[in-house]
Parts: C-alpha cells; sequence; structure tokens
C-alpha cells in the first residue's frame, strides 16, 4: 500500500514535470487552481503531520484541554478564507501579476530598493528550514514505527520521495498531490476514531472508560492533576489561529485560485474539512489513553495514531490509513520547499544576479534550490527525539508574526508605507526568535502573541510617522476596494 501510493504521487510529479512552461506554471500553476483543488491544497498543507501526530499526541498527554489548539485552529482558518483570500487574490493580480509574497508587498509598496523583497525572503527561508523539517522528522517517525527500520533510513526515504515530485512537478504537482492527500487524511481521522468507539461498545461507554482513568480527561478547563489551566496557557493555544495570515504556503493557494469568486465555495469546503478532521484528532488521542495498554511518555504519544492503526487493522486497510499521515507529511513539507525556493529563485537570484534571466533558466534554479532546501532540513531533522509539534509550533509563530499584521494592513489600510512594512516584519520575527529563548513566568506565553502585538504597533507608528503613500500606491488601493467589493 506504501508502495502504491508513493508511486502514485511521484506519478503526478512527472505529469506537471511535462506541463511546466514558465516561471508562473511551476510557482503558482498558472493561477488556473479550482475551488476544490484550491481548498483541499490549502488544508492539507496547512496541517501538516501535526494533524495526525502532533495533535492526538497533545490530547494523549493533556486530554481536552488540547481542544483549545483546534478552536483556536479553526477560527484562523475561517478569518483567513473570509477576510485575506479574495482580497489577496485580487491585489496580487492587479498589483503586477506577483508570484510570491516578497513579490507582492514589493509590488505594493512600490519598492525600488528591493529591501522588502530581500528581508521578507531571508524570514521565509529561516522559518521554512524548520517547518520542513518538522515534516522530515514526521515522515522518519512514521516509517521507522510502521516498518520497524532505523530512524535515519526512514528519515532519508520520506524527503527522497517529497523531493521528488516536488522537484519534477512544482506547484501543481504539489496542489493536485495535496488534494488527493488531503481526502486520505480527512478518511484516516474520521474513520480510527468511529471503529475505536465502536469497538469499545459506543458513546456512553467509552466516556465512561475515560472517566475512570482520570475524570478531568473530558475537562476543557482543567490539567489532568485537577488544576485549572492557566489564562496564559488557553491564550497561548487559541493563538495558534492568529498564525494563519501569516503562512506563505497558505496564501500561495489564495494567490493562486482561478478567480476570487471561487473563494466562498473553496471556504465552505475548507471549513467543513477544518472542523471535522480537527475534533477527530482530539478524539483520537483521548480515546489512546484508554485503547493502548503500553504507556507512551513524552514525544512517544505523538505515534498514538500511528501505533493504534497497527493495532486495529489488517495490512491493506492499515497501510491506506498510515500512507494517510504520510500524506499529511508530504503534503506540508512539499508546498514548503515550494515556497522557499521558489522566494530564492524570484527573490535572491532574479533580483540580484539575473535580472534577465529566462523562464526556463528560472524554472531550473527553483528545481535545484528545492534540493539544496531539503538537504538543510534533512540535516535539522537528523534528531528522532524532536517534537513534531514544538518545532511547528515555532515556526508558525514565525510567519504568523513576520507577515501576518503586513499582510492584513497591506490589503484594507490605504495609509501603510513601505517604513512601516520593513519595521512589522522585522520586529515580529525578531520578537519570536527573542521570546522563544526566554522561559518562566509571562514568556511561558506562545510567542506569536508577543510578536504579532509588536509587528503591528511597529507598522502603525512607523506609516505614521513617514510620508503618505504617493498616488499610484493610492489609485492602485482604490481599485482593489472597488474590484472587492463587486466580485
Amino acid at each position: 500500500m506504501f508502495i502504491i501510493y508513493l508511486l502514485a504521487m511521484m506519478a503526478i510529479g512527472l505529469v506537471f514535470y511535462f506541463r511546466t512552461k514558465n516561471l508562473s506554471d511551476y510557482v503558482l500553476g498558472g493561477r488556473q487552481l479550482n475551488g476544490w483543488v484550491t481548498s483541499m491544497s490549502a488544508q492539507a498543507s496547512d496541517m501538516s503531520g501535526w494533524l495526525l501526530m502532533g495533535l492526538p499526541g497533545a490530547a494523549y498527554l493533556s486530554g481536552m484541554g488540547a481542544i483549545w489548539i483546534a478552536i483556536g485552529l479553526a477560527i484562523g482558518t475561517y478569518l483567513n478564507w473570509k477576510v485575506v483570500a479574495k482580497r489577496l487574490r485580487i491585489y496580487t493580480k492587479l498589483s503586477g501579476d506577483a508570484l510570491t509574497l516578497p513579490d507582492y508587498f514589493e509590488n505594493r509598496f512600490k519598492d525600488k530598493s528591493k529591501i522588502l523583497r530581500i528581508i521578507s525572503a531571508v524570514f521565509i527561508l529561516i522559518f521554512f528550514l524548520f517547518y520542513t523539517s518538522s515534516g522530515f522528522v514526521a515522515g522518519g517517525k512514521l516509517f521507522s514505527t510502521v516498518f520497524g527500520i532505523s530512524y535515519i533510513k526512514a528519515l532519508t526515504i520520506g524527503a527522497i520521495v517529497i523531493v521528488v515530485y516536488t522537484f519534477l512537478g512544482g506547484f501543481m504537482a504539489v496542489c493536485w498531490t495535496d488534494f488527493f492527500q488531503g481526502i486520505m487524511m480527512f478518511i484516516a481521522v474520521v474513520a480510527v476514531p468511529v471503529i475505536v468507539i465502536n469497538n469499545l461498545g459506543g458513546v456512553n461507554t467509552t466516556i465512561d472508560a475515560i472517566k475512570n482513568v482520570n475524570p478531568n480527561l473530558l475537562n476543557a478547563i482543567n490539567n489532568l492533576d485537577g488544576s485549572t489551566i492557566s489564562v496564559v496557557g488557553i491564550i497561548s493555544s487559541l493563538a495558534w489561529g492568529l498564525g494563519y495570515f501569516g503562512q506563505p504556503h497558505i496564501l500561495a493557494r489564495f494567490m493562486a485560485i482561478k478567480s476570487s469568486q471561487e473563494v466562498k465555495k473553496a471556504r465552505v469546503i475548507a471549513m467543513t474539512w477544518v472542523v471535522i478532521s480537527l475534533s477527530a484528532a482530539v478524539i483520537i488521542g483521548m480515546l489512546g489513553i484508554i485503547y493502548l495498554k503500553t504507556p507512551l511518555v513524552g514525544n512517544d504519544s505523538e505515534k498514538v495514531f500511528m501505533i493504534m492503526v497497527n493495532q486495529m487493522f489488517n495490512p491493506i486497510i492499515g497501510g491506506f490509513l498510515l500512507a494517510a499521515v504520510l500524506a499529511a507529511v508530504m503534503s506540508t513539507a512539499d508546498s514548503q520547499l515550494l515556497v522557499t525556493a521558489s522566494s530564492i529563485t524570484e527573490d535572491f537570484y532574479k533580483v540580484l544576479f539575473r535580472k534577465n534571466a529566462s523562464d526556463k533558466e528560472l524554472v531550473w534554479v527553483s528545481r535545484i534550490a528545492v534540493a539544496i532546501v531539503a538537504v538543510i532540513a534533512y540535516t535539522l531533522a537528523l534528531n528522532e527525539n524532536s517534537s513534531v509539534l514544538g518545532i511547528v509550533a515555532y515556526a508558525w509563530a514565525g510567519f504568523g508574526a513576520t507577515f501576518g499584521p503586513t499582510i492584513i494592513l497591506s490589503l484594507f489600510w490605504g495609509r501603510m508605507t513601505k517604513k512601516g512594512a520593513f519595521a512589522g516584519m522585522v520586529s515580529g520575527g525578531l520578537t519570536v526568535i527573542i521570546w522563544k529563548q526566554l522561559t518562566g513566568g509571562i514568556f511561558e506565553l506562545y510567542e506569536i502573541v508577543p510578536g504579532i502585538i509588536v509587528s503591528l504597533i511597529a507598522i502603525f507608528i512607523f506609516s505614521l510617522l513617514d510620508n503618505e503613500p504617493n498616488e499610484e500606491i493610492k489609485k492602485e488601493f482604490s481599485q482593489v476596494c472597488i474590484e472587492s467589493k463587486n466580485k
């Protein structure tokens, strides 16, 4: 089952290798994604391996308290589709047909100095190296757990497959594999709790069994020892939702959708997928507490879904369900590789070295960048004791604080200036990096919260101290406002 799945994914990469004609095709698929593929691709690349590993692992260790992360993510997903998607699609197309986020920032603020493009590309490179490595870690743990091979061998197999089809097919290969991977993830995350609850004798019997282990497992505001979850803890969990507005691999889907009219349909599909999947993931973790005979300790809790599947199903069905974990890993890692590679190509190579490079040359530079970034991420992933959720949390906060406030205000505040955008990105990104190094007291607050607050303040202060945007920028902003209302 694993081999069939892996061959199918690489076949998709090969198909789109022959359909890729220029950089726009490789980076954004020529802006031709329909609503179904856009929504499924966005959510599959969003949720990553932590939907079937990190979140169930958190629920296994803390019970219903993990639901606050799910609630924050569901709210963030909705607001991102509702507030950002359509307007970003319109603005990026209207403002110089931007292909990447750095490209958009440069065009939006008519930045001839290239400073916005370069600084945003630097942060993309920094945080995506960590984010991609989390996917490789998840893939390594999967192969190692299922087939009993060493972590290093498992890590190498997963990384090679992801790199091959991303290298070959670019954005369309990534999105179409994400589409099928999203379906697989949904089936797996829903099927397992339904079957386990049925095997245990129904919902009421299952709830009683969980209560017998520890009544606090079903209490969303209590820790397992009976103490109340701190306000900082709840805010930190809900704050995951704030990260959506700054995730380049998700925003790229909004930029690539066929038309802004497709956004509403895509939003409905995405929200249905997200709410059901997140709820099921939390339930899986809690079911693992009563289903598994051998307790899982520490980061091994992230293997709860895989171990349950191994014990419950025959190899064919189990192979399909476990391939869904691989799908979750691959659907995010491939997106991150592609965004990072496109940023290196568009925002470094083309801008600083080869302004007149041909499309064919740029596509091959992107492919080479995919391979180089993958090697670095692979190196970072060599520690098998790494926590998937921990790595994702850091990268998620980094992107959320660096780009989230800048994206929102650039779309909706006409007075924002280039200096404000620069200050927002730098202050937000650096706050996350510094805050992460501090521990204790207020510093237990998830780093995305102070990062976003500092970024917002910096954008407002530096924009208002700066001269007003010129007439060209004002006119373009007004046109976007008009088109957003009409479409």
